[in-house]
Formats: structure tokens, sequence, C-alpha cells
């Protein structure tokens, strides 16, 4: 193994110097989680043990600063540590008689908690604690992994590190193990650490650093080692071509609407398409019909993951889709009613997570985008380790058994039950045109924030890098998207379209936004200004509403489309006949298209804003200055003028109209399909008849 191989340390001295005991712990945290082949997200643990005061008595005392519940030692801050008085838990080992008390050690560990810290202890914390050393940490690094998961983990331990690391076969974590661990590292003071059996590494020093140091440098040991010994080609070689880029793209394009819809039923799911250099060559070796049925050895990538993947044929028909999926699913079953216990939690979902395809790569789905891109990045961990372990020994998988005592362990059901409520539109995918600008991004931001993802489609590339930004910032980098597009070209909506399902596995809701205002007298109207008004807001909504409606169809789960017309395609305007009429054809296809979107669930409607004039690029323009000239007025007098001309005596802002698309696009209006509903603050011209 070359040096450029190899981790390199990132710590900084200067900075270092700055910072006291928990601020140590977090900066080697953050290093230590910033590189996947140390930890994936969320894996893995750090701890310091510090001194602190305590605040009642005002004595010093032992506290043990331990990452806390469901946290990621690369992304958290200070806050994201559970802090525990080492003497109470040191006492919860006199508390501990059996096996079966283990779950009820871990809800004592509230009672261990120092300065009333609100962050819950995980089930790691007592193998940090016991171990007798100011800092520990545990990571879930590729090449450990995949010496702890080989048939003869033990002797390989031995064998690459010598005499400074301890070895401990597969127990799942909690006070039991915790014990062991510490009682290990104390009998042999030359162990820097210890590898568990197919889990992960511990190691220990009196510093921080040292014990970053330490880490890194097993870690290190552990990949070179293997790459010296390993049996080349990795996985038996290729059995398999895969396909060129572009063809690789098609199957996974066609592939994930349809995948997904079949998986859709009873939760919605968002997808993540990956074809790595490592995915590769796993599905297209000889290897993966034997090894993906094992499953993952380590348990945080299987919990990622779930207990196997399932292999899909890139050409495979709808018909063989049906069947793969409905035999995963019945596996999946049998295996819950081979394993389950007496206090199991019901039955989760049975669907697959991760998707193999031979030739083309690995498609991962999941209740959200962040969730799917991260099993995804699991799996790739858990197919080094496969390679690692299979190139110098026999991989082996986490046993059944104890593979469904993790997925269902009562403690994970608690704190699954502890997430938040799914919000309305969580899974569900989102693309709207005209993105960047007042009412298509307000749109977008009411969406994102009900949980769903969302791409951005607009010509102007400046506002929608922008606009991405913003939502990336505000609503997270996985759920929103920014594409390029001019409505008018049926090539760019197509793409388009194309780059969204798969970005995401397809598309639930579209909001068909767009426009354009120019306008001039029936005499003075040229064909240019004519064409021009119907291009965009009459044949970019077909174009648009076409290729989402095949879409939603493909996928079978039914839809949304959300038309923004205008007051005007109800209410005839002087001055303005080629905008007017263009707006009318807007009302009138949607309404087409819910007649034959009906069957299949697809529900189009329109809202009808007026005189949204603040954060809207139309109004910017020459429109601006007609409508000003038009009702003889300047031109900062126009939001007063339209707020007056209500009935409500209102001004019409885009959240107004943000409002109603996230009305139609929710399950709030399921019933509710070719109707218009005006966002106008009241216009009598405009009301329906």
């Amino acid at each position: 193994m070359t040096s450029s191989n190899l981790i390199p340390s990132l710590w900084d001295n200067s900075k270092a110097s700055t910072l006291d005991e928990p601020g140590l712990l977090l900066y080697r945290s953050n290093l230590l989680g910033s590189d996947l082949r140390i930890t994936n997200y969320g894996g893995g643990n750090t701890s310091a043990k510090v001194a602190m005061t305590d605040p009642l008595t005002k004595q010093s005392v032992e506290v043990l600063w331990v990452k806390g519940s469901g946290g990621d030692i690369g992304s958290m801050e200070l806050d994201g540590f559970a802090t525990l008085y080492m003497d109470k838990l040191a006492a919860l080992k006199d508390l501990y008689k059996s096996r079966g008390q283990e779950d009820e050690m871990v809800h004592n560990l509230n009672h261990c908690t120092f300065n009333l810290n609100s962050r819950a202890a995980s089930i790691d914390t007592c193998l940090h604690g016991y171990v007798p050393y100011a800092h520990v940490d545990h990571v879930h690094a590729d090449a450990v992994i995949a010496i702890a998961a080989a048939k003869d983990s033990e002797r390989l331990t031995k064998k690459v590190f010598g005499g400074e690391m301890g070895y401990l076969p597969w127990q799942r974590p909690g006070i039991d193990l915790g014990i062991k661990l510490g009682r290990m590292a104390a009998e042999h003071p030359e162990y820097v650490g210890v590898v568990l059996g197919s889990h992960g590494l511990f190691t220990w020093a009196k510093t921080a650093k040292d014990c970053y140091d330490t880490t890194l440098r097993i870690i290190n040991k552990a990949a070179a080692w293997l790459e010296a010994n390993a049996k080349k080609p990795a996985f038996g070689g290729e059995a398999v071509a895969g396909l060129k880029a572009d063809a690789r793209e098609a199957v996974a394009l066609r592939l994930m609407p349809e995948i997904r819809g079949r998986i859709s039923k009873s939760e919605m799911k968002v997808g993540h398409f990956t074809d790595a250099p490592e995915v590769l060559e796993f599905v297209n070796s000889r290897m993966l019909g034997e090894l993906a049925p094992l499953g993952t050895s380590c348990p945080d990538h299987f919990l990622r993951t779930k207990i196997r993947p399932l292999i899909v044929s890139h050409d495979a028909s709808a018909a063989a889709l049906d069947q793969l999926i409905a035999d995963y699913g019945d596996g999946y079953s049998a295996y819950y009613e081979r394993c389950k216990h007496v206090n199991s939690p019901k039955m989760r979902d049975p669907n697959a997570v991760i998707y193999l395809i031979p030739q083309v790569g690995m498609i991962s789905f999941a209740k959200d985008k962040a969730t799917a891109r991260v099993a995804a990045e699991f799996y790739v961990n858990a197919i080094n380790v496969m390679r690692g372990a299979s190139g110098v020994s026999t991989y082996v998988g986490l046993p059944e058994q104890e593979a469904f005592n993790i997925e269902y362990w009562l403690l994970e059901e608690a704190k699954l039950r502890r997430m938040p409520k799914a919000k309305d539109l969580a899974g569900r995918i989102a693309f709207i045109t005209g993105g960047a600008g007042g009412i298509g991004s307000a749109s977008a931001a009411r969406l994102l924030g009900e949980g769903a993802c969302v791409a951005l489609a607009d010509i102007d590339q400046a506002s929608l890098d922008d606009a991405v930004a913003k939502f990336g910032a505000a609503f997270g980098k996985d759920n929103v998207r920014g594409f390029l597009m001019d409505v008018t070209q049926e090539n760019h909506v197509i793409k388009a379209m194309d780059d969204t399902a798969l970005a995401f596995g397809g598309v639930d809701i579209l909001v068909n936004n767009a426009g354009i205002t120019l306008a001039a007298n029936i005499e003075d109207t040229t064909l240019d200004l004519w064409n021009k008004n119907i291009s965009i807001l009459a044949t970019g909504y077909f174009l648009v509403g076409r290729e989402g409606y095949r879409l939603m169809k493909r996928q079978g789960m039914g839809g949304s489309m959300i038309f923004i017309a205008s007051k005007n395609a109800i209410a005839a305007s002087p001055g303005a006949s080629a905008y007017c009429t263009a707006k009318a054809a807007e009302v009138h296809l949607a309404r087409c298209m819910a007649l034959e979107g009906a069957p299949t669930g697809i529900r189009v409607n329109v809202v009808n804003p007026d005189a949204v004039l603040r954060g809207s690029k139309i109004w910017q323009g020459e429109w601006r200055q007609q409508r000003a000239a038009s009702n003889k007025i300047a031109e900062d007098e126009l939001e007063e003028h339209y707020r007056k001309r209500s009935l409500l005596q209102r001004s019409v802002f885009p959240e107004d109209i943000a409002e109603a698309v996230f009305f139609f696009a929710s399950e709030r209006s399921s019933k509710s399909t070719g109707n218009f509903l005006n966002v106008d603050a009241g216009n009598a011209v405009s009301f329906s008849r």
C-alpha cells in the first residue's frame, strides 16, 4: 500500500493548543468523522474522562463525555455529547447480575447524568466508561472490520497487529461487553485497543492527540496488510462487463421510478443511485451471488441496509420486478417469523433498502434522500469489508438471529418511537418550473418545509444557483436540486425530468409555474410577441405537464400537478390578449389532463393568482411599466392600487400562492381534481361560473 492510500493525520497542534478537554474531544471527533474510511455517518463514538466541578457540591468530579445517542461524530457540536458521573457509572457494575439486565442498565444510565444534560446516553456508554484510559475511540473503519468479519478473525488480529491489540468475539453492545472490554484493557497494559468481532475498532490513550494518532495508525496498519496480502483480482474477478456510463444511467432511470412505485405503497420512498467503482467491481463480480445474500457484518451497516440486498437484472421487466419484490417481501416475512421473540415489535416495512444491479450499479431507497444516500454509503463500506475479508480469508456476515435482535431491539424501537412524526410531504418529490422566481421559490420553501424533496427548474442560472444554495442551507443539500431548463425546448424538459428521476427516484408533485408577461393592444401585438406568450405559457406547460404525467404514470402511485395560471385565465383584460389567451389555455389543458389522469390517480388543479408583485420576476420589466401606464399611476403605486382593487382590500404575496400549492400537493386535497382556486384577495370578474 502506497503512502498516498493511507489516511493522513489532520491534527493541527496550533489549533489544539487553544482547546480545553471537551473542546479537544470535539476536535478529535470531527476529524475522525470527516473520513468515511475511518467511520460512516452516525457510526462510532468517542469519549474523554474530564475533571469537572460538580454544580451542587462544587467539588471536582470525574465526568465521562461520550457521544450521545443518534449523533454523528463528523458533524456534531459539544451539545451532542452525553455527560455522566464516572463514580455513578462504575456503581452500575454492582447492580448488574445477568445478561437479562442489559436493557435495564441502559435505562439506568439516566441516573448517572451530570449537570442535567438532556442528551441521551448511547448503548456504547459503558464500553467507553469502563476502559481505564482518559480517551477512547470507537470507529467502524472498513479495513479493521474486514479483519473482524473474517472467519478466522481472532487469528488475523494477532497476525496483523502482533501483541498490541486484543480481540473480543461478537457480542451486542451493552454493560456486559463494557465490563469485558474494561477488564481486557486493565489486564493488558500493552494493548492500545481491541478488535470487536464482526463489529469494529476500540482504541485508547492518555491524551486526545495520542488517541487520534493511535486510531489512524491501527487503521492504516490494517489497510496496508490487507493490500499486501489480498488475493487478486478482488471478488474472484469479473463475471460480467459493466455497461457504458450513459447506458448505466439509462437503466437506473428506467428502474428507479418503477421500483419506487412498487415499494412506496405504505411509506413513500426517495431513491439514490451510485455507480461508484467499488460498487461496479462488486456487482459485476463472480462472488456477487455468494456474498450479497450473507448480508453485512457490522451492526451499524446492517441497521442502515437491512438483512440483505436485492439483486435485480438490468433488463428486468415489469413482471420480473413484481416477482422479485414480492419474493423479497416473502423472504423478509419468513425471516421475521423465524427470529421474532414474544415481545418483538411488529414487523416493519418488508421491502429491500439496497438494490444491486449487475453491469449498472446500486440503487437505495429510504424515507428521505439523506437516509437513502447514507444507506448507499454504508453498503459501500460493507463492500469494502467483504473485499478485504474475502481477499485474505472467508467473509462471515452477522448471524441471522443476532441481526434480528439488533433490528428489532426494544431499545432501537424506543428510539424510533421518539422520532418526530413524519411531515405531510415526507418521501414526496416535487418538480417546480420557474423555481428561482417569487412564486416558485415560495412554493419550494413551503414544500421543503413539509418534508418534500424539490427539483427547481429555471432559465436563469444565477438565480437558480442562489435559490439552490439558500434552500440547501435551510433544508439540507440532499433535498434540493437545480436544473437549467427552457420550458419551450422539448429536449430541455425531458432531460430535466430525467435528471430529477435519477436524483430522487421519480416525481409526485409538479408545479407548472414558469411565466412571462409581454403585453400590447391587439393591433400592436406582433406574431413574435404572440408566439412567445403561447410558447412559454401554453406549449411550455404542455411539455412539462406531459413529461410529468408520463413519469407519474410509470410510478403507478398517482400524483398531483398544480398549474399556476392567473386571474387573466378567467377574466379578460384589455391590452394583454396574448397573455390572457395563453393563461386560458393552461386552465383548459389542466382540465383535459385531469380527465385523463383520474383513472391512474393523477390529479391536476389550477391556482389563479392576481397581482403578485413582491419577489416576482415578471413584474420587474416591461409588464410593470405597461400596467402602471395602463392604470395611469406610478410604478411604485402598483401594489397599493391592486390591494385597493381587491374585494378584501389585501395584497397577495408569493407565500399565499405557495399555501395553495401545498394544499393541492398534499392529501388535504386528495379528492380534488380539475378545479381552480383563485388567490387574488377577491375579484368578482374571476369568480368561477
